[in-house]
């Protein structure tokens, strides 16, 4: 990593908070800041050690000269341009605070500001997580548009019109309920860039682990915000969010083995991360007692995944349990798709069958219902069913690694059945 990649990834987000905080537009921050990349591009190699004493001073330098050239040069139309509402003693110490001394740049508050005003209510869900992972952690545009499987130019018009809609926001802290409801849709969006990187819908590549292991950054930086404010709430979802996502980025490495798809009974549990699954039970050991919330019950039963040190070893009855009580929680296709995977673990593939049964049909399972189902057909003997059933599959999976993996299964079960584990 160079000097410049790491101070992008090091102080990107807090660097943008006081340049927000100064000027109050998204727009004129993130491309200062930009500008600011840029020079430093160009200008730090040549430096001795290859950059300044204290990058995240220069870049706020560089930033703000960039800032107010523009504002310079677009004087008149500033003056109608729509402002974000910044408390006044915010924008004077983001002012005052240049740090050309070598001391720390910024405080906390202002980039959990940033956290908060980019998960704002008024923007759906793939344009808060895209915007959040752009403006907190420095994520390229062109790295969004292969994450979100859109094309560069869309994505960044995702991401304009999103700042657009934040122009009349408020760049502040909310209290009480309208907090712990903010940071319910930093958890969301956290967690559907998380699963993006491990659900690629098209292309050569299964994952992305780089991806999700900014999404679990994102949720290290949230927590870590909150722990220095004055009146954190008391907010359990995003250490049960943090241990969900810890505990299944731990399995990365043994998905896919020489190109090909590995099923979790079939992972070599030796290359999964034990230092992560660690961390990860430790912060669900705590939360084992609180009522039942979504992110806990997934993160429990991750955690039966990752004790086990065989597939044999499974506790796949308490994996049923708690999928029930996730529904109860509310209906969801795909936790009843898992639940039935985990059903025909303990009472066999017919009753897994008949569990899935129900889905058939069901908007928003792509080609994962018929892929379930053909594993269940295969177990249950019904071979050439099964063969129909990866047929379906096959015509709906844009991935190519999965695509391969299904074609595989279904010259195998056309042949002979054999038991290769099921989607996990």
């Amino acid at each position: 990593m160079t000097p410049v990649e790491r101070a992008v990834r090091d102080d990107w987000g807090r660097l943008l908070a006081l340049l927000v905080a100064q000027y109050r537009r998204l727009d004129l921050a993130e491309d200062g800041l930009a500008d600011a990349v840029e020079a430093a591009a160009r200008t730090w190699p040549s430096l001795p050690g290859g950059s300044p004493g204290n990058p995240a001073a220069w870049l706020l330098t560089a930033a703000r000269r960039r800032v107010v050239d523009r504002l310079r040069h677009e004087s008149v139309a500033a003056r109608t341009l729509p402002m974000l509402a910044v408390d006044a003693t915010l924008t004077v110490d983001a002012s005052r605070t240049m740090a050309d001394d070598g001391s720390p740049v910024g405080l906390a508050d202002e980039r959990l500001r940033l956290v908060l005003l980019c998960a704002h209510p008024s923007l759906r869900p793939e344009a808060a997580a895209a915007l959040t992972l752009r403006m907190v952690l420095g994520v390229p545009t062109e790295d969004l548009a292969r994450l979100f499987l859109v094309r560069t130019s869309t994505m960044a018009a995702r991401l304009t019109r999103a700042r657009k809609s934040l122009a009349h926001g408020s760049f502040t802290v909310p209290t009480g309920r309208e907090l712990g409801s903010r940071l319910g849709v930093v958890a969301d969006v956290a967690y559907l860039a998380f699963t993006a990187g491990y659900a690629a819908g098209s292309g050569p590549d299964l994952l992305r682990a780089d991806v999700s292991a900014e999404a679990i950054r994102l949720v290290r930086l949230t927590r870590s915000l909150l722990a220095g404010w004055p009146h954190p709430p008391d907010e359990h979802s995003l250490d049960a969010l943090l241990a969900l996502m810890l505990l299944q980025h731990s399995r990365r490495d043994a998905r896919v083995e020489n190109g090909r798809l590995v099923l979790l009974p079939d992972q070599d549990r030796t290359r999964w991360h034990r230092d992560e699954i660690a961390e990860g039970l430790a912060l669900l050991e705590p939360l084992v007692h609180d009522p039942p919330a979504p992110y806990l019950l997934q993160a429990l039963i991750a955690a039966e995944h990752a004790i086990a040190p065989r597939a044999a070893d499974t506790a796949w009855a308490r994996i049923v349990s708690r999928y029930d009580e996730l529904l109860a929680l509310g209906e969801s296709p795909v936790v009843r798709l898992n639940r039935a995977v985990a059903v025909a673990e303990v009472d066999g593939p017919l009753a897994g069958l008949a569990a899935l049964a129900p889905l058939a049909g069901r908007a928003g399972l792509g080609h994962r219902y018929d892929a379930v189902r053909a594993e269940l057909l295969a177990r249950a003997g019904l071979a050439d069913e099964a063969v129909v059933a990866y047929t379906a599959a096959l015509a709906v999976c844009g991935n190519e690694t999965e695509r391969a993996h299904l074609a595989h299964r279904r010259r195998q079960v056309g042949g002979e059945v054999g038991r290769d584990g099921v989607p996990g």
